[in-house]
């Protein structure tokens, strides 16, 4: 048995746990064994059963490392409910998501917050900013949230003001990643125009509108995004922030993210992109929903096909939370990765790319994120979740 100290965060479980008849996730394999955490970290891993005293039988379940999250959109969902709707309770918003996060098994999560746009012409949308990122902070603050929250700028470059809306928030104290978009149609993620058309008629626009804003974006976006890529990329790199890409579809793109010291290529819209940030040195995150669906909503390469050409290291549930833990079941069938290596892409793989050397594996002397699964019929059910030792 491998012991290491027991010495843990402030505010996790000073009892001891014994968790008995687990299909532990390990890095390089899945055994039946037994782990003990206490003072909020893992004390010790072990093949085999338990007989101590108030070891808790997990009945065969799995017993994975908390997922990690690192770009989910998902609380602007719980601030802007329906089109034209902002709930007018923040922080309440903040403790939606919050749980929201936790009932799919994600233990830290990087929340998203958008930083200009092309599409915010509407000042009250505009002005959720600092009220989304002053609930995520007055939530960690009075530790109120289940899990762990950290702040993910994500900067539309096609926004002329983006500098102006993002210097006040760029050195926030809970900011660990950013992002940078540009959705200029005709490239990227919209290169299909037609596609771009589509999603903005769903999202409540008139064709002939629709038509209209795309015009308006291709002749203004691709100016503002050319000035404002250099300032963003030096504004983060002075505050210490990693950087990631957005879309990368060509090798090019890649390599001005490389140049440019980004860490990360999110969401790549091509297999040609996605291996050009693999051999850049970049990590490469790929869209869970995707993996999911069988494909990309925006007819990009499929996210399955990244995994199966061995060019994934992390992935993300975007724009739906219980996602993450879905895509890594979809991937133990197609293309058929070993269960510990799917689950590797939602823990440890995300951890590595953002720094977190503390967490996502069940090791001894790391944190006592854990996730206790059952899989129903191939489908993921939640039946625990420990937070920092914490059950919550």
């Amino acid at each position: 048995m491998i012991r290491a100290p027991t010495a843990g965060p402030p505010g996790s479980e000073r009892m001891e746990a014994i968790l008995t008849n687990a299909r532990l996730v390990l890095d390089d394999r899945c055994v039946l064994g037994t782990l003990v955490h206490e003072n909020g970290l893992i004390r010790d891993v072990s093949d085999g059963l338990s007989r101590a005293a108030g070891a808790v039988d997990l009945e065969g379940d799995l017993l994975a490392p908390g997922l990690v999250e690192l770009h989910t959109d998902n609380l602007e969902k719980h601030f802007v409910p329906r089109p034209g709707v902002i709930w007018p309770d923040p922080l309440a918003a903040a403790l939606a998501h919050d749980g929201q996060m936790a009932a799919s098994g994600i233990t830290t999560v990087y929340d998203a917050v958008f930083v200009g746009g092309y599409e915010v012409e509407n000042d009250a949308r505009k002005g959720l900013l600092p009220k989304m990122v002053s609930a995520i902070e007055r939530g960690v603050a009075a530790s109120l949230f289940r899990v762990d929250h950290r702040v993910h700028l994500r900067c539309e470059l096609t926004d002329p003001g983006l500098i102006e809306h993002l210097s006040p928030f760029a050195d926030g104290p809970l900011v660990a990643l950013a992002s940078l978009m540009d959705h200029t149609p005709g490239q990227r993620q919209w290169r299909d125009v037609n596609q771009l058309k589509r999603f903005m008629i769903r999202e409540g626009l008139s064709p002939a509108d629709a038509d209209l804003l795309v015009e308006r974006r291709r002749a203004d976006g691709a100016a503002a995004a050319s000035a404002n890529w250099p300032r963003a990329v030096a504004l983060f790199r002075d505050q210490g922030v990693p950087i990631a890409s957005h879309d990368d579809t060509t090798a090019e793109h890649v390599a001005e993210a490389a140049e440019a010291g980004c860490a990360i290529s999110e969401f790549p819209t091509s297999l040609e992109a996605a291996r050009a940030a693999r051999a850049a040195g970049l990590g490469v995150v790929g869209g869970a929903p995707n993996v999911v669906r069988g494909g990309s909503h925006a007819g990009n390469v499929s996210a399955v096909e990244l995994a199966r050409e061995g060019a994934l290291d992390a992935l993300s549930s975007d724009y739906v939370p219980a996602s993450l833990l879905q895509a890594v079941a979809a991937l133990t069938r197609d293309p058929g990765l070993e269960l510990h290596e799917a689950f590797a892409l939602a823990t440890s793989g995300p951890a590595r790319l953002l720094g977190l050397d503390d967490r996502a594996r069940l090791a001894p002397g790391l944190r006592a994120d854990l996730l206790r699964v059952k899989l129903h019929e191939g489908t993921p059910v939640v039946r625990g979740l420990t937070v920092a030792g914490r059950s919550v």
